[in-house]
């Protein structure tokens, strides 16, 4: 791909200095400046939209990202490098990639766990990769991806699994994309699960995640659900297990606002059929709450999220790709 490449920096732990705690303080010059190997690849645009940690993201700050992008790609860029904090790229990149579902150009989330003080920053290893990935035209196709610690994922995968090591992210259980490698990304599953969300009438909804927990405490699961909130997203256990003393609860709420049901295992997907106790996935899903299938409480909440935002809301069919007749679910994992 000889085109040019758009890389736009959010802020994060790739572009934090200081010595008293490290804050947001380079932008995207000086972050593409620290890795001069870029210079032999494509063509490179440089912008900073904004300076702040991952955690500080909102949706309103992701439709101007998205804007961006769009943007970008009518400037006649042939792939868009979005830079960030990572605590919330698995959250970000997925709000991307339903944002910007129709895309077939390739758009890469990357960001750093080390900050450009320490020693072996994994900050320019990682925008090299993003970069070079974006623009080798192999990306073509996928929608929004994760390159982190040399590994490509999936947007509606990828999940950060550690608080602090470089090799965070992972797409458990079903694996990675693919890697990079030798300068060039190496894609061995070309799968992409596309979600559409309603073009967004509301600035923002109410999408809390209520976790299932023994011995929960039904007042505070009462306060939430009774507070006025657009949606919620439950996080089970195992594959979609909640305590028989919250099932009322959820049966009243789910008159009133989608309640998706998720499982708090982040690995797997919620079960159908096979329990039939109180407070079992059968009995949960026969009271009229939706299946996340194999999306995590986390994604089930922005998909849940983005969807409630629109001018027609359909939270049950926007998780339809996961919940269908199987044509769009994940192949079987490979060694």
């Amino acid at each position: 791909m000889g085109g040019e490449v758009a890389v736009l920096t959010l802020g994060g732990t790739i572009s934090m200095t200081g010595d008293a705690g490290v804050k947001p303080t380079l932008g995207a010059e000086e972050l593409l400046e620290a890795v001069p190997q870029l210079r032999d690849g494509p063509l490179l645009v440089a912008r900073s939209l904004m300076q702040m940690p991952g955690a500080n993201l909102t949706f309103a700050r992701l439709d101007e990202v998205a804007s961006s992008v769009r943007q970008e790609f009518s400037s006649g860029v042939e792939g868009v490098v979005v830079v960030q904090g990572t605590d919330t790229i698995e959250e970000t990149a997925f709000a991307l990639e339903v944002l910007l579902s129709d895309l077939e150009t390739p758009v890469v989330v990357t960001g750093a766990m080390r900050n450009p003080t320490l020693a072996g920053a994994d900050g320019p290893a990682n925008l090299f990769a993003a970069v070079r990935s974006v623009g080798s035209g192999r990306l073509d196709g996928l929608g929004v991806t994760v390159v982190m610690n040399d590994t490509i994922h999936s947007a509606s995968r990828v999940q950060k699994r550690h608080a602090s090591r470089t090799d965070a992210f992972s797409s458990f259980p079903h694996g990675p994309l693919g890697w990079f490698q030798e300068g060039q990304p190496l894609i061995l599953d070309r799968t992409r699960i596309r979600f559409q969300a309603p073009t967004s009438v509301r600035t923002s909804v109410r999408v809390p995640v209520l976790t299932a927990a023994m011995e929960p405490d039904v007042e505070s699961w009462r306060a939430v659900i009774e507070s006025g909130i657009d949606g919620l997203v439950v996080e089970a256990m195992g594959v979609g297990h909640v305590p028989e003393v919250v099932t009322p609860l959820l049966e009243a709420a789910s008159v009133e606002i989608p309640v998706v049901l998720a499982t708090r295992t982040r690995g797997g997907s919620v079960h159908e059929r096979t329990y039939g106790f109180v407070g079992s996935e059968q009995h949960l899903l026969a009271m009229g709450l939706i299946s996340a299938g194999w999306l995590d409480p986390i994604k089930a909440r922005i998909l849940t999220a983005l969807t409630l935002r629109g001018s027609t809301p359909d939270v049950r069919l926007a998780f339809a790709p996961v919940n269908g007749d199987g044509a769009a679910t994940l192949p079987d994992p490979r060694p």
